[in-house]
């Protein structure tokens, strides 16, 4: 997008990261006030985020960024607010955009579904959705979910996410292997995602002990790390299971990895597994399919989106492990056109993307202006 148009990212830290209580040397704070990147300009305002707050969370994220908003509004760097998240995010956008006088967008990104669950932020999320520029979502699914909320359809797009084809693309898969230590005289299954419950890798663990059971032996590699802000992580249950389930050998935990490392074990994997109970547009999925990787997945969010037929791989329902493990030794069985599979998941570019949304703003600021004269603070 910054090719497109002149981009300011107001990203707030965290005055007191209560993560780090539970998880010490995890994910460094950022302290710098602001920096350029490429063609970026990244700006990095304070914020108290209270646990337990609830709607008022939107309140707090509001007040708290109206200063700084305020400052880029005056210089001119604000003439449109791209906000990314429906709660808390759009809410307190919404607010933002209406002190300020400048139109805003949403994007949806799967999160607001289970945040629909609960009754005031949902109503929360109805008042600011109804009221944006454009609500743009990954998914079909989560269009119509915007749309029950009282989004007009006009103003719902769909916009799915890209993949970067310089990274995810096919490589080697045993010297992947070899670089990372995994056998090569077994099938490898990996799946990826932070270590939460949601993710379903406690699904994964149990499928490949019933696979194991029925003389399937694998390896089963996990990529992903503890999450973020207001997420319990589910590490230490995941390991606790492995070793009530006699895995110790069979499973291993990789932590968070660069997206290069995780590009290699893609490439490594026979099969890469997706159970996760909820998903926006799973970029994870996108990229090993990229990488010519056929998938196991679950049928949540735009999954069905990406693997559109059993030539990319096999869809199941949600939280059923057997089901998972029929699928992976289906998968781990056939033979898989590696190459038609990556030709497939790069159709889709973030060029693509950005000049997509980058139109929708056009449409909503400027009109007939220019792309080069925008301005835009996401």
């Amino acid at each position: 997008m910054a090719a497109l148009a002149r981009i300011t990212v107001l990203a707030p830290v965290l005055w007191f990261d209560y993560h780090k209580l539970a998880h010490p040397g995890g994910t460094k704070a950022v302290i710098h006030a602001s920096r350029r990147d490429g063609l970026l300009e990244v700006v990095h305002p304070r914020w108290m985020y209270v646990p337990g707050a609830g709607v008022l969370t939107a309140m707090l994220l509001f007040v708290q960024l109206l200063g700084p908003l305020y400052r880029l509004k005056k210089s001119g760097r604000c003439q449109l607010l791209d906000v990314h998240f429906g709660y808390p995010e759009g809410v307190a956008g919404c607010l933002l955009a209406g002190v300020l006088r400048v139109p805003f967008t949403v994007t949806l990104r799967g999160a607001e579904l289970l945040h629909g669950r609960y009754r005031l932020r949902r109503a929360a999320m109805r008042f600011a959705l109804r009221r944006a520029g454009c609500v743009i979502t990954v998914s079909e699914q989560l269009r119509a979910f915007a749309i029950e909320l009282g989004v007009d359809p006009a103003r719902a797009r769909t916009i799915p996410n890209g993949v970067d084809a310089s990274m995810f693309l096919p490589r080697d898969s045993a010297a992947c292997r070899r670089k990372h230590n995994l056998r090569t005289d077994l099938p490898v299954v990996l799946t990826a995602g932070h270590l939460i419950e949601l993710k379903g890798h406690h699904h994964v663990i149990r499928a490949v002990r019933q696979l194991a059971d029925s003389g399937l032996p694998l390896q089963l590699v996990i990529a992903g790390g503890s999450p973020g802000r207001g997420v319990r992580s589910f590490e230490m249950e995941l390991r606790r299971l492995t070793n009530e389930l006699g895995l110790e050998d069979t499973v291993q935990f990789m932590g968070a990895v660069p997206p290069e490392t995780l590009a290699e074990l893609m490439s490594a994997a026979d099969v890469f597994c997706l159970a996760s109970h909820r998903e926006g547009w799973p970029n994870v999925l996108h990229e090993a399919l990229a990488c010519g990787t056929p998938a196991v997945a679950t049928r949540v969010g735009a999954v069905e989106s990406l693997v559109v037929s059993e030539k990319f791989g096999i869809v199941v329902e949600p939280a059923d492990p057997a089901a998972l493990a029929a699928a992976l030794r289906n998968a781990l069985g056939k033979e898989w056109d590696r190459r038609a599979i990556a030709e497939w998941a790069h159709g889709r570019s973030w060029d693509q993307v950005a000049a997509e949304v980058v139109g929708e703003m056009q449409r909503i600021v400027l009109g007939k202006e220019t792309q080069q004269e925008h301005r835009i603070s996401a």
